[in-house]
């Protein structure tokens, strides 16, 4: 499934492969699925604010959604990767080289709607440096190309999430 394109980058995906297995990758690229900075943390929120945005902000809502098939996408990339690169595809991730699975207390869960908006900006300009600096340390040509193609994403999320901001900060 692909995303809905203008919650996405309109760049070309670049194929999900690997040059080869190599497990110091697969730990760092695992972390991107099940860690509390992955994917399936910011899934999980944006359905949260989609659900308690539903009736308050059915527009603000609709954004969630769409915006956690995108990641959802990305959850699905890197858990290719990582089963590629030699990693269980788990939701979890390595801490002191032993399993941690991934729980939704890795999330927080603000109400208020400009809490609930700052905190999912945070939450893609976290993502963005992380993917940054695994970008800047994977000497793999195919998984730095989807981190980067995966950045672009983030970076139009951080944009819908300041429009919001500044849409709600104009309403006051």
């Amino acid at each position: 499934m692909q995303p809905i394109p203008s919650f996405c980058a309109p760049e070309p995906w670049p194929p999900v492969k690997i040059e080869r297995p190599n497990e110091r990758y697969a730990e760092e690229i695992l972390s991107n699925v099940g860690a509390c900075c992955s994917e399936m943390s910011a899934v999980s929120l944006y359905l949260y604010n989609h659900t308690i945005l539903t009736q308050s902000q059915p527009d603000f809502s609709r954004i969630f959604q769409k915006i956690a098939i995108v990641e959802m996408h990305h959850l699905g990339i890197f858990s290719q990767l990582a089963f590629l690169l030699g990693a269980d595809p788990r939701l979890w991730t390595a801490c002191g080289g032993r399993p941690c699975y991934w729980s939704p207390s890795c999330n927080k869960y603000p109400t208020d709607l400009r809490a609930l908006l700052q905190n999912s900006l945070d939450g893609e300009l976290d993502t963005i440096a992380k993917y940054r600096c695994q970008a800047g340390q994977i000497c793999d040509a195919y998984v730095t190309d989807l981190l980067q193609r995966i950045i672009l994403d983030e970076q139009v999320h951080v944009r819908i999430f300041r429009q919001m901001l500044m849409q709600i900060a104009q309403n006051c």
